[in-house]
C-alpha cells in the first residue's frame, strides 16, 4: 500500500475525500461537548465529500438509536459485529458483502450446539447477528475449544481476558473495511481508522492511516506503538478524532458558516418556547396593537410572572406574516415594560401554509390520534413531517440567539417535540426543559408514529422533562425502553399525591430519572393547576351573580348538568349524549328534572376532520329532544359556539353536576375549574370525571367513570342525580382543597425547582419524594 505524505487541506472547495471508520464506544461517543460537536461538525456538511463509517462490535440493532441522536453524525456506513454486519447509514445491507458473510455463518443454534459442552462459557445477552459472544471464565480458551469452533467454520476472537466471540472465518473491523472500500470504491489512501481498545487493532494493521485516542486501552498502544501510520492523540474521544486528522493532514476547523453553528449569546437567563406569542396582535384604526390574551387558562400569565423584576428573559412564538422574511417585520418587542421590563418576544415569522400545515394539519392529523390513543384517525405526510421539522428548527435556532450562557430553555407540547434536537447541537450549555400539555400514549400506541425514533432521540436531549401524572411518564420510559438501553436511576412512590390502583390511569410507582443514549434525563408529575384566585374573583362581581341567576332561572328549578368541551372526538361527545338518552329510558322518573346543559366549543377555523362530528352531535341532540320534550322541559340545551370565561363560571355556578368524560384527555381543567367555582361560592357539587381523563387521579372525591362502559356512564350519572347533600359536601371539600393547594402558581414553582435541580438521580428522587409527601 503506498503511503501517502501528509497535507493539510488549506481549502475546503476541492480536498481529497476523506473516510473516516472510527470505533464508537470510547472513540466517536467520548470527549468532551465541544470536541463532539466539532467532530459533528464535520460530517455533517462542513467537509464536502467526507464519509463517515461507524465500525464497532456492536450488534447493528444496538447502533439503531444512535442513528436518531442529533448530536453524533449520521454514517455513511455501519460495520457492526465486529465486521459480521456491514450496511449502508440507512440499514440496507452492502452487497454483495452481506450475502457471502451470511454464506459462511453456520447460525446461532448450530454454534451453542457445538459449544453446549464448554462449562466455562455464558452467552452475552447482547443483540447481534452471524455472531455468538460470549463471557469465559479463567483458562476457559481450551485447544477443544478452538477446535470446535473451527469444525464450524469460525474464528475465535479473545479479548480483555473474558470476552470470547465466534464469527465467521475471515470476519474482523480491518477485514471488514478492506471488503467495504472496494465494494464501495474508497481509495485506501483516503481512509482514516480511529479507536481505542485491542478489538481495533485489525483496522491499524490493516495499513491505513490511524488514530488511537487519549485514554485507550494500554495494549492497544504497545500494539500500535511501531507502526508508521498510527498516531497517538493525548485528547480522549472525539478530541484525540480532531488532534489525529489534524496530524494526517485535515482540516478540521471549518467556518462557523459551513458547520451552520449560531455562535451569538444572548440574554435571556430563562427563555420560553412556545407556539403562541404572550399577546394577542389586533387591528384598531389601522394601527397594530397589542392585547393580553382572553385565554381564561392561566398558563401564559403564570409563565410571565416568572419575568416579574429582574429576571432577563425572551419569549419565542410565531407570527403570521405575508412571508418568511416580510419587509419592516419586527423579530421583537416587549411584552409588558411596566410588569415585564426585561422581557421581549422574539417572533419567528411564518406563513399562513406554513401554521396550516405544521400546526393544524401535521400535528392534529398525524400526531394528535396517537397521542390520545386513537391511531385508526391518523394520517402520515413525509411531506408534512418535512414542513414540521423546518418549522422547529427555526424554533431551536431563535432560541439558542436568544439564550444567556447556562440559561434555561423551557420547550412546550408536542408540536415542538423536535426543538431539543436542533437545540442541543447548537447550545450544549443550555438546561433544556420540556412540559408536554397533552397525554403521552402507551408505547405500543406511541411506536405507530414513522417518526417515533426522531421523536424520543430528541426528548433524550433535554435535562427535564415533565408530563402531567405519573402514568404518562411511566408511557414515557416505555417509549425510551423500546428505543435504546435504559437504566432506571430513581422511582418514587405515587400515593397519596395520585391514585394509584383506583383509577385507570393510576400506577403505584413513578420513573423520576433515567439514563439512556449516555444521557441523564430528570422526569417528573406536574399536572397543571387552575387560577383560584381569579375564579374567586370573578365570582364576587355583581354581573357575574345576575348571570348565574340568569341561569338558574332558565334551569327552571330542573338539576344542572353542565358538559362544557371542544368539538373534539377524543372529549366522548357522542358517548355522552348516548349515556343521557339511556338514563331518561331507564330511569324515567328524572323525566321533567334533569337538563343537560351541552356546551360545545367549536373547532378552530380550517380543522376539517372534527365535521363529521359535529354532524352526529346535532343529529344525537335533535333525537333525544324529539323523543323526550314536553311543553314545560326540553331534556338538552345544546349550544355550539365559544363562552366567555365569566359565562363559563357562571354555568359551572348554577348547575349541581359537571359531567366530564373524555375518552382520553391530558388533564382536563374543566374539572378544576368546576370544583373551584363550588368552592368560591360556597356550595357542593358533584364531578363526574372520566378514568381517562388526567385530572382523575389527582381528584380524589370525583365520581369516576369509564366512558367506554355504556353501562357504567348511566349509572355514574343517576349516583349523581341521588347523592346525599353530605356525601356532595364532603367530596367537594376533598377536591377543593387539592385544587386550591396545587393551582397554576404552585405548577410552574415545582417546575422550574425541578430544572434547577438538574438531572442528578438523587436530586430527582429527593425532588419528587418531596413531591409525592405535599
Amino acid at each position: 500500500m503506498t503511503i501517502l505524505a501528509p497535507q493539510r487541506w488549506t481549502s475546503p472547495t476541492n480536498p481529497r475525500p476523506l473516510v473516516l471508520a472510527t470505533d464508537l464506544d470510547g472513540t466517536l461517543l467520548a470527549g468532551t461537548h465541544e470536541a463532539r460537536r466539532r467532530v459533528r461538525d464535520l460530517f455533517s456538511g462542513a467537509l464536502p465529500g467526507a464519509k463517515l463509517v461507524f465500525i464497532t462490535g456492536r450488534g447493528l440493532e444496538s447502533i439503531i438509536p444512535l442513528l436518531s441522536d442529533p448530536t453524533i453524525p449520521m454514517p455513511d456506513y455501519i460495520i457492526a459485529d465486529v465486521g459480521a454486519t456491514i450496511v449502508h447509514g440507512d440499514l440496507r445491507p452492502v452487497e454483495p458483502l452481506h450475502h457471502e458473510i451470511a454464506a459462511h455463518w453456520p447460525g446461532a443454534q448450530a454454534v451453542l450446539k457445538a459449544l453446549a459442552d464448554f462449562p466455562r462459557l455464558r452467552r452475552q445477552n447482547v443483540p447481534q447477528e452471524r455472531r455468538c459472544s460470549f463471557f469465559i471464565s479463567e483458562g476457559g480458551v481450551t485447544p477443544a475449544l478452538r477446535a470446535a469452533v473451527e469444525a464450524l467454520g469460525c474464528d475465535l476472537l479473545f479479548s480483555g481476558g473474558r470476552y470470547l466471540d465466534v464469527l465467521p472465518r475471515g470476519i474482523g473491523k480491518g477485514p471488514a473495511l478492506l471488503r467495504l472500500a472496494q465494494a464501495e470504491g474508497f481509495d485506501p489512501a483516503d481512509v482514516v481508522v480511529a479507536g481505542d481498545t485491542l478489538n481495533d487493532l485489525s483496522m491499524f494493521e490493516a495499513g491505513y492511516r490511524g488514530i488511537v485516542v487519549g485514554g485507550a486501552e494500554p495494549a492497544l498502544v504497545e500494539r500500535v506503538r511501531k507502526l508508521p501510520r498510527a498516531y497517538l492523540a493525548r485528547a480522549e474521544g472525539c478530541g484525540g478524532i480532531l488532534e489525529g486528522l489534524a496530524h494526517h493532514g485535515t482540516l478540521v476547523e471549518p467556518s462557523a458558516a459551513a458547520q451552520g453553528r449560531i455562535d451569538q449569546r444572548g440574554e435571556a437567563e430563562l427563555v420560553m418556547v412556545y407556539h403562541r406569542q404572550p399577546f394577542d396582535d389586533i387591528v384598531e384604526d389601522g394601527v397594530l396593537r397589542q392585547r393580553r390574551p382572553e385565554s381564561p387558562n392561566g398558563i401564559i400569565p403564570t409563565l410571565l410572572s416568572f419575568f416579574a423584576g429582574e429576571r432577563c428573559g425572551s419569549w419565542v412564538a410565531w407570527s403570521q406574516q405575508p412571508s418568511r422574511a416580510p419587509a419592516d417585520f419586527a423579530s421583537h418587542a416587549p411584552v409588558d415594560l411596566e410588569r415585564y421590563p426585561r422581557l421581549q418576544v422574539a417572533r419567528i415569522a411564518l406563513t399562513e401554509d406554513d401554521i396550516d400545515v405544521f400546526y393544524k394539519k401535521f400535528s392534529k392529523e398525524a400526531f394528535w390520534p396517537i397521542i390520545f390513543s386513537f391511531p385508526d384517525k391518523a394520517e402520515f405526510h413525509q411531506a408534512h413531517w418535512e414542513r414540521f421539522l423546518e418549522v422547529n428548527r427555526l424554533f431551536a435556532e431563535q432560541a439558542a440567539r436568544e439564550a444567556a450562557e447556562g440559561a434555561i430553555a423551557w420547550i412546550h407540547d408536542y408540536n415542538l417535540w423536535m426543538v431539543p434536537a436542533f437545540l442541543r447541537p447548537l447550545r450544549p450549555d443550555l438546561r433544556i426543559a420540556f412540559f408536554h400539555h397533552t397525554a403521552f400514549p402507551s408505547s405500543d400506541v406511541f411506536n405507530i408514529l414513522p417518526w417515533r425514533r426522531d421523536i424520543i432521540g430528541s426528548l433524550l436531549q433535554c435535562d427535564y422533562i415533565g408530563f402531567h401524572i405519573p402514568r404518562y411518564v411511566e408511557n414515557f420510559v416505555d417509549a425510551v425502553r423500546s428505543f435504546a438501553p435504559l437504566e432506571v436511576l430513581a422511582s418514587v412512590p405515587c400515593a397519596p399525591r395520585f391514585l394509584t390502583y383506583g383509577c385507570a390511569l393510576g400506577v403505584d410507582k413513578m420513573t423520576s430519572a433515567i439514563e439512556a443514549g449516555g444521557r441523564r434525563v430528570a422526569l417528573g408529575a406536574h399536572p397543571v393547576g387552575t387560577d383560584v384566585g381569579l375564579i374567586a374573583q370573578q365570582l364576587r362581581t355583581p354581573e357575574a351573580e345576575r348571570k348565574i341567576a340568569g341561569i338558574r332561572d332558565y334551569l327552571g328549578g330542573v338539576t344542572g348538568v353542565v358538559s362544557i368541551e371542544r368539538l373534539d372526538y377524543v372529549k366522548g361527545s357522542l358517548e355522552k349524549l348516548q349515556a343521557f338518552e339511556r338514563l331518561l329510558e331507564q330511569y324515567p322518573e328524572h323525566a321533567g328534572k334533569v337538563t343537560l346543559l351541552n356546551v360545545i366549543t367549536p373547532a378552530a377555523p380550517g380543522m376539517e376532520i372534527y365535521q363529521a362530528l359535529r354532524v352526529e352531535v346535532d343529529r344525537i341532540v335533535g333525537r333525544i329532544n324529539g323523543r323526550f320534550s314536553t311543553l314545560e322541559w326540553v331534556p338538552v340545551r345544546y349550544f355550539y359556539r365559544s363562552l366567555p370565561f365569566e359565562e363559563v363560571l357562571a354555568h359551572y355556578a348554577a348547575c349541581d353536576i359537571a359531567w366530564i368524560t373524555p375518552l382520553r384527555d391530558g388533564l382536563n381543567l374543566v374539572a378544576k375549574e368546576f370544583v373551584a367555582t363550588k368552592q368560591a361560592i360556597g356550595q357542593s357539587g358533584v364531578l363526574i370525571l372520566s378514568e381517562f381523563a388526567g385530572a382523575a387521579v389527582e381528584l380524589h372525591g370525583a365520581l369516576l367513570t369509564n366512558p367506554y362502559d355504556a353501562g357504567a356512564m348511566t349509572a355514574a350519572l343517576h349516583q349523581a342525580l341521588t347523592m346525599g347533600e353530605d356525601e356532595r359536601a364532603y367530596r367537594t371539600a376533598r377536591m377543593a382543597a387539592i385544587v386550591a393547594e396545587h393551582d397554576i402558581t404552585r405548577w410552574g414553582d415545582d417546575f422550574l425547582d425541578a430544572v434547577a435541580r438538574g438531572p442528578h438521580a438523587s436530586d430527582a428522587l429527593a425532588l419528587a419524594e418531596q413531591r409525592a409527601a405535599a
